[in-house]
């Protein structure tokens, strides 16, 4: 019996120590400690909130949370700069053309006495000569030709003969060590040079095949170069100066 009493009081304080815990008030707040004069108390964030909380609460507004006002955007206004447009340089007079000319070789010529009357000849026809002088060389290719004549009228003789025969490329020389000989064409190699001569001899023509640069051609020799205008007669120069040969030139070439 004394036992179940005993359980039974305990049982009774439990209930009346539960009871007075949660009936209890809440405990007084701490005094704060007395500031300095001119001092303010610093404040946390989570205590200025509670304290805001708690005053509209007391206003009767019902509001349990403090709204905060946005903040009004800034807006940046950024001025639009306009690139100064590129100016347009003034277009260039159009430059008419240079008349087209035609520049070509003539010769060759065995001496400077020669190649000098033959500049003094073609001078007023073009509008620039000028004279090249060509040292020996060999191997630069095969000519045929026919050997010089006793004399001018036996050399046109022998290029009617040629006529005749049919061949139409063909030169009387008239000046030089070959004057009164007849060239008949240059060629790049033996073969082709030897083909044509043995044509021109079929045909009862005395044509021969040499190498250029070969014996009798082992000396220095002279050229016109000259610059002419587009209706200028190469072929009317040519025979005017006597020259053998006429080749094209690049008139860039020229000095």
């Amino acid at each position: 019996m004394l036992t179940r009493a005993l359980l039974v009081l305990l049982l009774v304080l439990n209930l009346g120590v539960a009871t007075w815990w949660l009936l209890r008030g809440p405990p007084p707040k701490a005094a704060p400690a007395p500031l300095p004069v001119g001092a303010q108390r610093l404040q946390l964030t989570s205590e200025a909130a509670a304290t805001a909380i708690h005053a509209a609460a007391a206003a009767g507004n019902g509001s349990d949370a403090l709204v905060e006002k946005p903040a009004a955007p800034t807006t940046t206004a950024t001025a639009a700069v306009e690139a100064p447009a590129a100016e347009t340089p003034a277009a260039e007079a159009a430059v008419p053309p240079a008349p087209t000319a035609q520049c070509l070789s003539l010769g060759p010529f065995a001496s400077t006495g020669a190649v000098a009357q033959a500049q003094v000849q073609v001078k007023p026809l073009v509008e620039r000569v000028s004279v090249r002088k060509q040292e020996p060389s060999r191997g630069r290719g095969w000519r045929v030709f026919q050997p010089p004549s006793a004399d001018a009228a036996a050399a046109d003789a022998a290029a009617q003969r040629i006529a005749a025969a049919g061949f139409s490329d063909y030169f009387v020389v008239r000046e030089g060590a070959e004057a009164n000989s007849v060239a008949l064409g240059r060629y790049g190699s033996e073969a082709a040079a030897r083909k044509r001569a043995d044509a021109l001899v079929a045909a009862g023509i005395p044509a021969q095949a040499a190498p250029v640069g070969g014996e009798g051609d082992a000396t220095t020799v002279y050229w016109l170069d000259v610059a002419a205008a587009a209706g200028f007669d190469a072929g009317k120069a040519q025979t005017l100066v006597a020259a053998t040969e006429r080749r094209q030139l690049d008139c860039r070439s020229l000095r």
